[in-house]
């Protein structure tokens, strides 16, 4: 779904109330595991957890004006969506995380190329999420994203 919004807090404020309590739920979890460097701020419509471009100056390659994206998070039609780059483009994560899911959460993972969607707001593996964001620092991200994604 499409919401008009400059800040984090003003995407939150437009979600119906049950989603607001799982976006803000999992804006914390992600706000308080992220390592230190990365910066939250709304991004293409989402909220958006991102390498500046004080750390990363030549910011993302399609849109250089734009700093590097790490992860968003967005309230979908039918589901709330974590995009996560560093699964898309660390096979190893990847693969740790999809060994974990089912150790955390009850549903089948339900995951696109960087896309994890939750059709259940009962079913969120919150602690899996917190630990998925401490695997990689923004040095770390920004090395991955130049080796494999940079073109």
């Amino acid at each position: 779904m499409k919401y008009e919004a400059n800040t984090p807090n003003e995407y939150i404020a437009q979600l119906p109330q049950e989603r607001k309590v799982v976006i803000e739920k999992l804006r914390g979890t992600i706000l308080e595991n992220l390592p230190n460097g990365f910066e939250e701020q709304l991004s293409y419509g989402m909220l958006g957890y991102i390498v500046p471009h004080s750390l990363y100056p030549a910011g993302y390659h399609v849109q250089p004006e734009l700093p590097l994206p790490f992860i968003n998070l967005a309230s979908q039609k039918n589901f709330i969506a974590l995009y996560h780059s560093g699964i898309y483009a660390e096979p190893a994560i990847m693969n740790w995380f999809k060994n974990e899911y089912p150790n955390h959460c009850k549903r089948k993972l339900d995951m696109g190329k960087s896309c994890v969607r939750f059709k259940s707001m009962d079913d969120i593996p919150y602690e899996l999420i917190a630990e998925l964001c401490t695997k990689m620092t923004p040095t770390e991200w920004i090395s991955l994203y130049e080796k494999n994604i940079k073109k």
